[in-house]
């Protein structure tokens, strides 16, 4: 859903499709603008701090930014408060399902470029993708991406739009991984942010976020019960740590495979059974994947659960577990719901499929843009390889979160006292707390 019209040739097909789509989203969802508009900002206190203190400096003034993220109600606030910096903004989504279709056309009618919907096939993605950076008059300056689709697609088709792009903030693991590759290929020609490392990123997002999303995820699609469920997770990192913490509350038994050295001795000594996933894959009720990796779960994996098994990723994209091997004609698949199928072997056994069980909650790189242009000397000077936030004005943020919720902040007593760093100003202050409000308004 955007305001412009859908890869296909007849422009007859084109408005009517549109005009169609439009109408039909709208009619069965009045409440879209106030959903996002009024309730949604009331719940992230520190960004909407940020909006009312530097919309009238429009510190975001000349910026172009093109962002591939989900596309969510919080994505919509963050692209609100873009604009009101004296931003300008087109959007793609980083995952064919995730879009929620109702935000993306209420983006679309306020005047914001959106090129999303959910269900998208992989052209369509990649359609949506381009349509954000060929456009005529315009170029950005900026790319914030997700996965590192976006950069991706730059590179292999306009790589001569990186002589004016002045930065990248990468927030996933995957993207991040892909923005190494390039820099050891020497091919990364301008500075990137690593967000997916920073403090924020990794305590707020990938772990209580991930907390509390399995299982808001797992209940809605499956509406399951957790007690007594013998579950094995995929990978140990902030975001498995958040799913096993989750499940085992909820007693759950839980298995962890991880191949890091330290990440596997951490599950050991929070009390989780490391395995090998051929070693429990017969006998586990769920499977969920949460490494940034792909081929995690492959079809032999898939052939040896049990019936009723059911199979989900909370990693980045759909990579992690091998869909396309289940595409074949003695594999029966049924529709269940949206983002819910069961596929069906010969046998009768079934596994339930969830497409996507997290509501995505990574758009704060958004406001880390704001450093290059507030002009803070040296920050995107040339480096060869993506760098991280420094310390101290990754973990500036939360105070922000700490005064929403009316708590006594010690920070700048006890910074002076062990020789921190406290600087920064409002713009890095909200970074933290829009991160911690998307969780809680989750």
């Amino acid at each position: 859903v955007s305001n412009h019209t859908w890869p296909i040739n007849n422009s007859f097909i084109h408005s009517f499709i549109h005009s169609f789509i439009h109408s039909f989203i709208h009619s069965f969802l009045p409440s879209t603008e106030p959903v996002f508009s009024s309730l949604l900002p009331l719940e992230m206190p520190a960004l909407m701090a940020l909006r009312k203190r530097a919309q009238g400096e429009k510190p975001l003034a000349g910026a172009k930014i093109v962002g591939c993220t989900h596309i969510t109600a919080q994505t919509a606030v963050l692209m609100e408060t873009l604009g009101a910096l004296g931003a300008q903004c087109r959007w793609a989504a980083c995952n064919i399902y995730s879009t929620l279709n109702e935000v993306a056309a209420a983006l679309a009618e306020n005047g914001f470029p959106v090129f999303a919907w959910k269900g998208e096939s992989e052209d369509d993605f990649w359609w949506c993708i381009d349509r954000c950076v060929n456009v005529e008059g315009w170029q950005p300056n900026m790319i914030l991406d997700d996965g590192g689709d976006l950069t991706h697609w730059i590179y292999k088709k306009y790589p001569n739009m990186f002589k004016k792009i002045k930065g990248i903030v990468e927030e996933s693991v995957t993207g991040v991984h892909r923005l190494y590759q390039l820099s050891k290929a020497g091919k990364l020609c301008v500075p990137a942010m690593n967000v997916n490392d920073s403090v924020t990123k990794q305590k707020f997002d990938n772990l209580y976020c991930c907390r509390e999303s399995i299982l808001d995820g797992l209940k809605r699609t499956t509406d399951m019960m957790f007690g007594g469920k013998q579950v094995v997770v995929c990978g140990y990192g902030e975001v498995g740590k958040g799913c096993c913490a989750a499940l085992k509350a909820m007693g759950s038994i839980v298995y962890v495979t991880e191949i890091d050295p330290i990440c596997a001795l951490q599950a050991c000594m929070d009390g989780f059974r490391l395995v090998k996933l051929n070693e429990v894959i017969r006998q586990v009720d769920i499977v969920i994947t949460c490494t940034g990796n792909k081929n995690v779960v492959m079809r032999e994996h898939l052939d040896r659960m049990k019936n009723g098994c059911i199979v989900c990723n909370m990693g980045h994209s759909n990579t992690e577990i091998d869909v396309a091997s289940l595409r074949t004609p003695e594999l029966t698949w049924e529709r269940v719901r949206s983002q819910v199928d069961h596929v069906i072997w010969p046998d009768g056994k079934r596994i339930v499929l969830l497409a996507e069980v997290s509501e995505p909650l990574r758009s704060t790189e958004g406001l880390r843009v704001v450093p290059w242009l507030e002009g803070w000397a040296g920050f995107w000077d040339a480096k060869e390889d993506p760098f991280l936030m420094p310390t101290w004005e990754g973990s500036r943020p939360e105070v922000g979160h700490w005064e929403s919720i009316r708590a006594d902040s010690k920070i700048p007593a006890t910074g002076s006292l062990l020789g921190g760093r406290i600087v920064g100003s409002l713009v890095l202050s909200a970074l933290g707390c829009f991160l911690a409000d998307v969780s809680l308004s989750s």
